[in-house]
């Protein structure tokens, strides 16, 4: 059984910078790829950015380098840097975690609104 925290969220100005934490409650952390979803009100959940146990990212193309995830394996966290935050990125931020050894295992965090002003 594994639980996530997110926390980081907030409001902030068009062009302001966020950092979310997700904070892993479990075993096994480094069997896990850590990533962050977002979802606005009547649209799909869409993948911002994932990070293997290994280090390796990957991101949405509507990052364009804003962003940098990056996971803390003593402290069980991954952590979503996000700078020159755009109104476009309004959303509801939830943290996931993915099992590598059975692909089907995984965890979803509560969720953290971000809110961008313009």
């Amino acid at each position: 059984q594994v639980e996530l925290a997110e926390s980081g969220g907030g409001l902030v100005q068009a062009g302001g910078s966020l950092r979310l934490s997700c904070t892993f409650y479990g075993n096994a952390f480094n069997h896990y790829v850590m990533g962050w979803y977002r979802q606005a009100p009547g649209k799909q959940r869409e993948l911002v950015a994932q990070i293997t146990p290994g280090g390796g990212t990957n991101y949405a193309d509507f990052v364009e380098d804003r962003f940098t995830l990056s996971r803390d394996h003593a402290g069980m966290a991954a952590y979503l840097q996000m700078n020159n935050l755009k109104p476009e990125d309004t959303a509801v931020y939830y943290c996931n975690a993915r099992s590598i050894i059975q692909t089907t295992i995984t965890y979803w965090g509560q969720g953290t609104q971000v809110t961008v002003s313009s």
